[in-house]
């Protein structure tokens, strides 16, 4: 439960600088660190389909994780949110 609020207060105070800081719509740049696999990385990219994405992979020194950045265009703060909330559903995820 305090879990959630900590996320629900996260998403609150990047909902409001995005708001303050970005002229909307406007690219915006997400980075997952994910374990190397590449189904976790599908589950990625299956998210953003559709969007024009540029998504761009990088394995670790020792390749047990891999990076993955994604640039897209996105219409609110809402919007980039909601992207961040569908990725947390995966497991092993970190969001940068």
């Amino acid at each position: 439960m305090a879990d959630e609020k900590k996320t629900e207060a996260f998403y609150a105070r990047l909902k409001e600088q995005l708001a303050l800081d970005t002229n909307w719509p406007a690219p915006y740049l997400y980075k997952f660190i994910v374990p190397a696999s590449n189904e976790k990385i599908a589950e990625i990219e299956v998210i953003f389909d559709g969007l024009d994405a540029e998504i761009r992979t990088r394995d670790s020194a020792k390749g047990k994780y891999s990076s993955v950045s994604i640039t897209v265009k996105m219409e609110s703060p809402e919007a980039v949110i909601k992207k961040y909330v569908e990725v947390s559903n995966i497991e092993g995820v970190i969001s940068l």
